[in-house]
């Protein structure tokens, strides 16, 4: 993770707003009337962008100390697919950077395989192997940051084309996304330290954070890739 970590569920929403919105709008009409499934939901902030577009939609999340935040606001959570009905099966799966934290992904997408309809998909975002700052600046307070995270495992196209084959599934693209500005990756070469996108955000602009991205993916350099899986 590029920023610090939320110390409550308000700030861990208000976090994860951005992201939110722009999976929104990254899945489009692909969402409307349809089934779905969020696992490692969080806060639950995309359920609820989502829920008032699709026919319904329902979280997992093993963190059980949300399970009173989650009723308060009326979404549906549950703690694993063992709580789902054995014929319960969705048009599309999402994954927002929880695939990285498991020991065995390939089992996790085999079992989110077994939940889909025909045709169904699901769509995973996870930190890139090739992000900048490891890759291109080779910074080494982010390098130490990273790979002494939560993250088990860092992904390119490359081994998430090994893990579709592992999970006996198709994988359709992997297109590159920026979670984090320019203002992110300077403070980081600046100072050594996350939170460059709060401290210095007077750096940062749509068009500039826009046209870096674009940049960015152009390279393969971007720090985050969203895969898509069919079975």
């Amino acid at each position: 993770m590029h920023g610090s970590e939320p110390t409550n569920i308000e700030e861990w929403l208000r976090e994860l707003e951005r992201d939110d919105n722009r999976r929104i709008k990254y899945l489009g009409d692909s969402i409307v009337n349809k089934d779905i499934l969020d696992f490692g939901c969080g806060p639950g902030g995309f359920i609820f962008k989502a829920q008032n577009k699709a026919k319904q939609i329902i979280g997992i999340e093993l963190e059980t100390r949300l399970a009173s935040h989650y009723a308060e606001n009326g979404i549906k959570v549950l703690s694993g697919f063992w709580d789902l009905p054995e014929d319960k099966k969705f048009d599309l799966i999402t994954a927002f950077h929880v695939v990285e934290h498991l020991e065995n992904p390939a089992t996790i997408l085999r079992e989110m395989s077994q939940r889909l309809k025909f045709n169904g998909r699901i769509i995973i975002e996870i930190p890139s192997a090739n992000d900048a700052l490891l890759t291109y600046f080779k910074n080494k307070p982010f390098s130490e940051f990273t790979y002494w995270s939560c993250h088990l495992f860092l992904f390119n196209p490359a081994n998430l084309q090994i893990l579709a084959k592992m999970s006996g599934l198709n994988l359709e693209y992997v297109n590159h996304v920026q979670r984090y500005p320019l203002s992110n990756h300077l403070h980081w070469l600046s100072e050594g330290a996350p939170g460059g996108h709060h401290k210095w955000s007077v750096l940062d602009s749509d068009e500039l954070s826009s046209a870096y991205e674009a940049k960015l993916a152009s390279l393969g350099l971007t720090d985050t890739l969203i895969a898509s899986f069919s079975v």
